[in-house]
């Protein structure tokens, strides 16, 4: 959570002069990283938290890491309540369920109801936009 406890609200200007290309473009324009795209911590097997990179909320947890054959790093709920904002994108012919942290509104990908017990959900996330932090 930011310093504060409040959200974070920045220009793309702003954006630009902390996040690559690549994240801006995913993160702030609401892109999606390539499947399997090596480093986006989809076979990441280490114990740990995932924070934001906008803003370092941890906003997922090994604990609820499955692995959903997808190409992106999957959960089956965010690290705690009130970290991960939903919103419908209408971007595709089907409206999805997108998500986004809840302090600096950094995407991260999508939620599916096609997931494993307990929640039946299925965050699919983009990993350019995090930061593993592995337990010690």
């Amino acid at each position: 959570m930011s310093a504060t406890g409040t959200k974070i609200q920045r220009s793309d200007r702003e954006w630009r002069e902390i996040l690559t290309d690549e994240e801006f473009r995913v993160g702030v324009k609401e892109g999606t990283e390539r499947a399997f795209t090596p480093g986006n911590y989809e076979s990441e097997k280490r114990a740990g938290k995932y924070h934001c990179k906008g803003c370092d909320t941890v906003l997922w947890s090994s604990e609820h890491k499955f692995e959903s054959g997808t190409g992106w790093p999957s959960y089956w709920q965010p690290a705690s309540e009130g970290v991960v904002e939903t919103k419908t994108d209408f971007k595709m012919i089907i409206p999805r369920t997108e998500c986004h942290c809840a302090i600096c509104g950094l995407h991260q990908g999508h939620v599916f109801k096609d997931g494993p017990p307990p929640t039946g959900e299925r965050w699919c996330i983009n990993g350019i936009v995090l930061d593993f932090q592995p337990d010690e």
